[in-house]
């Protein structure tokens, strides 16, 4: 998620996306950057107009969060292991992260 957040500050700044100023920005907050993740942001976000991205998060963005706070939860007899929860987690995370930053 702290890639697409470095890629979300260098548009704010209107500084170009692309892969040193991702992996400064990364740098500068005590992350090592991998670059192989940020050469895929990069590319993938080339082919994105952020700005259409930004103004049609809120139309989808809380419609998925209620939905994945609403979703019933299995009885204790039908315990997940602990990886899958942990993996929900990351998931509900990363969902309430997305929000915050678009909307």
């Amino acid at each position: 998620m702290e890639y697409v957040y470095a890629a979300m500050l260098l548009h704010k700044a209107g500084k170009p996306i692309d892969e040193g100023n991702v992996t400064r920005i990364l740098q500068a907050a005590g992350i090592e950057a991998d670059p192989a993740r940020v050469k895929a942001l990069v590319a993938a976000l080339s082919e994105i107009n952020i700005e259409d991205a930004i103004k049609t998060a809120p139309a989808f963005m809380p419609a998925a969060v209620p939905a994945a706070v609403a979703a019933p939860t299995a009885p204790a007899a039908e315990e997940k292991p602990k990886e899958e929860k942990k993996e929900e987690k990351k998931e509900e995370e990363a969902l309430e992260g997305l929000g915050a930053l678009f909307g």
